[in-house]
């Protein structure tokens, strides 16, 4: 008797999901890359960001606008630096805008950096976005990338929506409490 060799299906994520996932690892990240530079100048730990949480959305959202738009020039490093420099001097220049009429705060000022442009963007910083670019698009995320696949591949199905939904909540829960925050100052 031939017994039929059953497949266990394996559920995946979803582009959007999984985009979700990768918003979440880079904006814990950029909170990482933050607090560390902030200890190395400062010499102490500050808290870094908006959110009570270990997060910067920022990051989030920019590994967002190099995974989804500018990888397509990863082959084209001065192309990729020219766009993510221009691109995120305006995105930075808009957040920081944005913060300041809802909030009333500064959560960075480059006023004293040479060629900035109402303390908001520096030419230093925008320097820095495209070389930042260039090593994110082409060995961070790849690594990334390979790894999160890797782990995601061992968690069930209905483990990874669990902590993706969880993560989600946690997330707006903090954004409405740090909202209520900085209203409140």
């Amino acid at each position: 008797m031939a017994r039929a060799i059953e497949k266990k299906e394996v559920r995946k994520l979803t582009k959007m999901q999984t985009y979700i996932l990768y918003f979440f690892l880079f904006a814990f990240l950029g909170w990482c890359m933050e607090t560390i530079y902030s200890f190395i100048v400062l010499g102490h730990f500050t808290k870094r960001g908006f959110l009570y949480g270990p997060l910067c959305p920022i990051y989030g959202y920019g590994a967002l606008i190099l995974i989804g738009f500018l990888g397509r020039y990863r082959k084209h490093s001065f192309k990729l630096f020219i766009y993510s420099a221009v691109i995120f001097s305006v995105f930075e220049y808009l957040a920081s805008y944005v913060l300041e009429v809802l909030f009333h705060s500064y959560w960075w000022d480059y006023t004293n950096d040479f060629f900035n442009l109402n303390g908001r963007i520096s030419i230093f910083y925008s320097f820095a976005w495209g070389i930042i670019a260039i090593i994110f698009v082409g060995h961070l995320y790849p690594f990334f990338k390979k790894k999160v696949n890797l782990l995601l591949s061992k968690i069930p199905y209905k483990i990874k929506m669990f902590l993706l939904y969880g993560v989600c909540i946690i997330f707006v829960a903090d954004t409405i409490l740090s909202c209520i925050r900085y209203l409140n100052v």
